[in-house]
């Protein structure tokens, strides 16, 4: 692929025509953590999945923070345009439409994070783990974007008011929002797997 980027990445061409799926990995992760995810919950899909450029002890995350739950503001806007710059270019050179967002953990704080600040880069969001990325959230127009916001009542990551927080945030700004909260902590389950994929396969 020839258009300028710093990111490393992967894009796995699929036969499915329905929305691109833009993969955001969690702490730790890369590129390649979420593919099996994607492909089990929404086969044949075309997948974007870039690596978080930040390194925190070594471990790849999309922004940085100070400590648990402490957040680095600055550094997630300046993130969320460089990422937003890259699927768009990513888009662009393969011809394909405005993703859907599927994010775990970090990676589901900066595609909340992108819709915030970039509400017109994609065209819907699975959001697993996820949180309020800032302390005050932007005013931001979502137009009815399809959300799926999936939480874990016993997450000793991210604390189940964070969640509703984003949750409240994402409706007020006109989210076609489903909050679920499941009896599950910080990793996923069967149930997950589940609405994502009856999520994933009622969006174009």
């Amino acid at each position: 692929m020839d258009f300028q980027t710093d990111f490393h990445f992967v894009i796995r061409k699929g036969a499915s025509p329905s929305r691109p799926l833009l993969l955001l990995h969690g702490t730790g992760g890369n590129e390649h953590d979420l593919i099996g995810l994607a492909e089990a919950v929404a086969p044949g899909r075309t997948l974007i999945s870039p690596r978080g450029k930040v390194l925190e002890n070594g471990m790849p995350r999309f922004f940085r923070r100070f400590a648990e739950g402490q957040f680095d503001e600055a550094d997630i806007r300046i993130r969320a345009a460089e990422l937003a710059a890259f699927v768009k270019g990513a888009c662009a050179h393969e011809a394909l439409a405005p993703p859907i967002a599927l994010g775990f953990s970090n990676g589901a704080n900066m595609a909340a994070a992108l819709l915030a600040l970039h509400p017109d880069l994609l065209a819907g969001a699975v959001l697993l783990r996820a949180m309020t990325p800032f302390q005050d959230m932007p005013a931001f127009s979502l137009r009815a974007t399809p959300v799926l916001l999936v939480s874990g009542q016993d997450d000793p990551m991210i604390p189940l008011a964070g969640a509703k927080r984003l949750a409240s945030c994402l409706a007020l700004a006109g989210a076609k929002l489903s909050h679920e909260v499941l009896p599950a902590g910080h990793g996923l389950t069967q149930t997950d797997l589940n609405l994502m994929g009856r999520f994933l396969a009622a969006q174009e």
